[in-house]
């Protein structure tokens, strides 16, 4: 790999490099591609693909509102408040 990979790698990564990092950034990537090889030395035959890590099936509920109507009570804590709303002090002229 050479200096003009590492920097075509990293614009098109979108990462910002140093030109005085190009060296050590090229070393990383040679020791990511070095892992990838070796991961391609793993036999998967007959193991399906994930879709999730998690196998389990997410319980799911009624979608039912269960606390609300409470505008008064969280009104109260407001410092300023008009016609049921929190007031703000206006900020653009």
């Amino acid at each position: 790999m050479d200096e003009q990979t590492v920097k075509k790698i990293t614009f098109l990564s979108r990462l910002k490099i140093d030109d005085d990092k190009v060296e050590s950034t090229k070393d990383e990537f040679v020791k990511i591609l070095s892992w990838v090889d070796q991961l391609k030395e793993v036999n998967t035959d007959g193991i399906e693909p994930l879709v999730s890590v998690n196998q389990n099936n997410i319980a799911l509920r009624k979608d039912e509102v269960t606390d609300g109507n409470k505008s008064a009570e969280v009104l109260a804590n407001a410092p300023m408040k008009e016609y049921g709303y929190f007031a703000v002090p206006k900020v653009v002229e």
